[in-house]
């Protein structure tokens, strides 16, 4: 099944994302424990392999992400 996304980003959330639980103090793996916490496993190298905008998001990882910052899904789509 070829891929909706055939280019070298696969989201457009990355570095904002990383800025983003960065200034909240979080490690790859505390987001990753935050977001086991509302029901959505994403392990530390997906959070990692997001940032560097090689895993797609789904929309139901891009709200628990913004649930997990205390932001809105706007601004994880800042870029």
């Amino acid at each position: 099944m070829a891929r909706i996304i055939d280019t070298e980003r696969k989201n457009i959330i990355g570095s904002t994302l990383k800025r983003l639980r960065e200034s909240k103090n979080l490690s790859q793996k505390d987001l990753s424990v935050k977001l086991e916490l509302l029901g959505v496993y994403v392990c530390r190298g997906s959070i990692s392999r997001i940032e560097d905008y090689s895993r797609t998001v789904t929309d139901i990882e891009l709200y628990a992400l913004a649930t997990a910052l205390g932001v809105g899904i706007q601004d994880l789509l800042e870029v």
